[in-house]
């Protein structure tokens, strides 16, 4: 088996830089890379400290399919998203099965009248998305604004935000969220 093969396919799908995987299982950089490029064969212990960067066990490790993890889906069809909707509000997850997934992509409706709630939500991470069809309210910490078809936002997820529909007409919005909370 090439372990260093194996590491780095591993590493990638989840979603790791050998720079992070170096960091959190507290080794340098030059260690992800030389075990990699199968310059050096780790100890257990050593190999064991690199999967607790994953987390992964040698067990995990060993035993993987990685041939089921290559066979993820790149196109998802319509009906195939998965369904998020809250109250009124119809929430489409995009790539929900990617393993590891670092963003959250969303296809969103909102009926006429249908808001978020009254609590706004603060996370970690960023925010974005454009607008599609009809028009919609955003309120990013004690600003509002009315975002028109075609337009798109960006903003620090850690500040108190809402989406409401106070128009006629649902509103469709595509949008992504970092990190994946879905």
């Amino acid at each position: 088996m090439d372990v260093g093969a194996r590491l780095q396919a591993i590493r990638k799908v989840k979603g790791l830089s050998q720079r992070e995987l170096a960091k959190r299982a507290g080794v340098t950089n030059s260690t992800i890379s030389m075990i990699e490029k199968n310059s050096v064969s780790p100890s257990i212990s050593s190999l064991k400290k690199v999967l607790g960067g994953i987390p992964m066990s040698l067990v995990e490790f060993f035993s993987l399919d990685l041939e089921q993890s290559s066979n993820t889906p790149v196109v998802y069809k319509a009906d195939e998203l998965s369904d998020l909707s809250s109250g009124s509000i119809i929430m489409k997850l995009i790539g929900k099965d990617y393993p590891s997934r670092a963003i959250t992509l969303l296809d969103e409706t909102y009926p006429p009248g249908s808001d978020t709630g009254d609590d706004m939500y603060a996370h970690e991470g960023e925010e974005t998305g454009v607008l599609v069809e009809g028009r919609l309210e955003l309120t990013v910490g004690d600003e509002t604004f009315v975002l028109e078809c075609g337009d798109s936002y960006y903003f620090d997820s850690t500040k108190p935000h809402r989406f409401r529909n106070p128009f006629e007409a649902p509103a469709r919005l595509i949008s992504a969220t970092t990190p994946a909370n879905f």
